[in-house]
């Protein structure tokens, strides 16, 4: 019962919200903070009441609920959490929490509207790293995707109506050819079993020839790679970032982009392994243009809010690596880099979002010489552009290395040229910073440095960031038996030899 309450306190949370907001807008922010704490300490329970070692039929899974939704349809409320998914929902409500906060003064009009919607995308998010029925998985993977386009529209920026318009077709365009790839897949099983459900459990030991299974297979990944964003899918990353309000950008890269990696792990790779074996060179191949490319841009861009958005393509280059190269280190890795990557990018988001709302201003080139009318900013940006480009001791690094190292021991050519990554990704870091922060003040002349508020945000992703860095193993200890799950399943398919 407690997973279904993971879901609905920050529903129940945004319509208290959505309400109270129209009269008091400091309420409505509380009831969203109130809330989203509450989600956190139920998950931290959940934890801590367990050591990961429950073991089912179906694997090591810390709490599963399974009841009866529509049965005519063979769909149930099933419900899981192993240590995978836990990690990505602490995620989600830290990086909540930090959200609602970001936008405390940031967000004035339409206060209440504002909260609701962003509590529903973050009950779709945890709904998405909690479904274990297919259906119920697309039901929330659409539910994630309305609210945000109300965020971007609503209280974005300049370009705010295209940019939501071209997220909204990207994810909804691919989400239906995912939809499609289930529906066939549950047809096929109910062929071979005479049993229609959407149980993944069940639908994972469907027998698929090689045909039919990487088809199928490609409906999973094309939806998940928009989301990640996988090169060539990844064009309305930038605008909606840039469009986006604070908030909704931190949401963005911070979470929505994992649910394509976790739709990865957990779905597209169990559910058809041979498929996945046989595309793993294009997908790393893939991961390996996604983090040169997007470093590249990065460098490239002038608008701050454009060359955080495209340093998200170049780090989640490296999660897709980890993922398809699919030894222990390089998944492991992956995890490290899908945490590291919420919290270092959501505070480059929020410290961009801050600086926006203080000059009006993105462009790089009306700046600089803030460090010294702003320099709680001007250290805070130092330490998350350096944990952008890997430096040892920080969460980043420890992901980086481990997909590379991972990866040179099934395919030395991509982890090389994935090395090369790192080295643009220090120019841009490092240029950022420089001319931000440093050279001939233009613009810092009304500047005001960070406000306890944000201090107490930025030093809390600091203090995960260092944690990460420095002492992994609760994260690994956490993950490994999902991820001994997800490989056990994946070994387990044996595909028939004829098309079903």
């Amino acid at each position: 019962m407690i997973l279904l309450w993971l879901i609905l306190t920050p529903l129940i949370g945004g319509v208290l919200a959505g309400f109270s907001g129209r009269r008091n807008h400091a309420l409505a922010r509380w009831l969203s903070l109130a809330c989203l704490a509450i989600d956190l300490v139920l998950t931290l329970v959940l934890w801590a009441a367990h050591d990961g070692t429950t073991i089912t039929p179906n694997g090591a899974w810390l709490a599963q609920i399974d009841w009866p939704w529509i049965p005519q349809l063979g769909i149930r409320l099933h419900l899981g959490l192993d240590g995978l998914s836990l990690l990505l929902i602490l995620l989600t409500l830290g990086l909540g929490i930090m959200s609602v906060i970001a936008s405390w003064s940031e967000i004035t009009e339409r206060v209440g509207f504002f909260h609701f919607n962003l509590m529903l995308t973050l009950a779709g998010v945890i709904g998405v790293f909690l479904a274990l029925d297919l259906f119920l998985f697309f039901f929330f993977w659409e539910l994630m995707l309305v609210p945000m386009y109300f965020l971007i529209a609503v209280w974005g920026h300049e370009q705010r109506i295209y940019a939501a318009i071209k997220f909204f077709l990207f994810t909804q365009g691919s989400g239906l050819l995912m939809f499609a790839a289930i529906l066939a897949l549950a047809f096929i099983n109910y062929r071979q079993t005479g049993v229609l459900t959407f149980d993944y459990f069940e639908l994972v030991k469907a027998q698929l020839g090689p045909t039919t299974q990487m088809w199928l297979m490609l409906g999973f990944f094309i939806a998940f790679a928009v989301k990640l964003p996988v090169v060539p899918f990844h064009t309305w990353l930038a605008d909606a970032h840039t469009e986006a309000p604070t908030a909704g950008s931190v949401i963005l890269a911070g979470l929505l982009l994992k649910t394509g990696a976790y739709g990865l792990l957990r779905f597209a790779i169990p559910l058809f392994p041979a498929a996945s074996a046989t595309f793993a060179p294009v997908a790393m191949t893939l991961g390996v243009i996604g983090i040169l490319y997007g470093a590249m841009l990065a460098f490239a861009q002038d608008d701050m809010k454009r060359l955080v958005a495209y340093t998200s393509v170049s780090h989640l280059g490296f999660v897709l690596l980890g993922i398809y190269a699919g030894n222990t280190l390089a998944l492991q890795g992956a995890v490290v880099q899908i945490l590291a990557h919420g919290l270092s990018t959501g505070a480059l988001f929020i410290l961009v979002g801050a600086l926006q709302e203080k000059l009006h201003t993105r462009d790089m080139r009306q700046l600089g010489g803030l460090w010294s009318t702003a320099p709680r900013m001007g250290a805070i940006g130092l330490f998350f552009a350096i944990a952008s480009l890997g430096l040892p001791g920080l969460g980043n690094f420890v992901g980086e290395f481990l997909v590379l190292f991972g990866t040179y021991r099934v395919a030395g050519g991509f982890a090389i040229a994935g090395t090369l990554g790192l080295v643009v990704s220090t120019i841009y870091a490092l240029s950022f910073v420089q001319r931000v922060f440093h050279g001939e003040p233009r613009a810092s002349a009304a500047l005001t440095d960070f406000s306890s508020r944000h201090m107490i945000v930025m030093g809390t992703m600091i203090v995960a960031l260092v944690w990460l860095g420095c002492y992994p193993q609760p994260v690994f200890d956490t993950a490994s038996a999902g991820l001994a799950n997800l490989r056990r399943v994946a070994s387990e398919r044996q595909p028939h030899p004829g098309e079903p």
